[in-house]
C-alpha cells in the first residue's frame, strides 16, 4: 500500500492499480473509488500507515499514546470531568501509589494533556484543551462526531 495524491493535493491510500485507473481509499472516510492514474502521484514522503492514522483526530492519537491502560485513561477522564485536582486529592481518591501517579502525570504532561496548576494552595493538575477535545471525541460528543 502507498500514499498517493490527486491533482488537488488530497491524500489517498492506493488499494490497487490497473493500466488506466487506481482504486484509492479516502483515509478520512474509508470510502473507496477509482481515479485516473494520470491524476495521481505517489507521495513517498508519507507512510501509508501514518496517512491512515491521520483520520483520527490528533488529540485522540495523543491520548492513545499516553494511556496504556484503563486506569490511566480513567485518570485523564477524571481530570477532564472534575476540573483541576490537587495531587493529594488524586492520591486519596484513586488506587494509584505516589510513584505510579507521578509517572502517569509525567507522561500526560509530556503529551500536552495536562498542565501543572495550584489547587487550594497545593500543587495540582488540570486537563488541557487537547485532553478535553480528545475525551469529547472518545465519548462521541466531539465537534466532528455525529449525534
Amino acid at each position: 500500500m502507498r500514499t498517493v495524491r490527486d491533482a488537488e493535493g488530497e491524500r489517498y491510500l492506493l488499494v490497487k492499480r490497473s493500466a488506466e485507473s487506481s482504486l484509492v481509499r479516502d483515509p478520512d472516510t474509508g470510502t473507496e473509488r477509482y481515479l485516473p492514474n494520470d491524476d495521481l502521484s505517489v507521495d513517498d514522503e508519507a507512510s501509508p500507515l501514518s496517512t491512515a492514522a491521520g483520520a483520527v483526530p490528533a488529540s485522540v492519537r495523543r491520548v492513545l499514546t499516553a494511556t496504556p491502560n484503563d486506569r490511566t485513561l480513567g485518570l485523564l477522564v477524571e481530570l477532564v470531568d472534575r476540573g483541576p485536582l490537587g495531587v493529594r486529592t488524586i492520591l486519596d481518591a484513586y488506587d494509584l501509589c505516589e510513584s505510579d501517579l507521578h509517572g502517569v502525570l509525567a507522561e500526560f504532561r509530556a503529551a500536552g494533556l495536562i498542565a501543572e496548576t495550584r489547587v487550594a494552595g497545593e500543587r495540582g493538575y488540570a486537563a488541557t484543551e487537547t485532553a478535553r477535545d480528545a475525551v469529547s471525541h472518545l465519548r462521541g460528543t466531539g465537534p466532528d462526531d455525529e449525534a
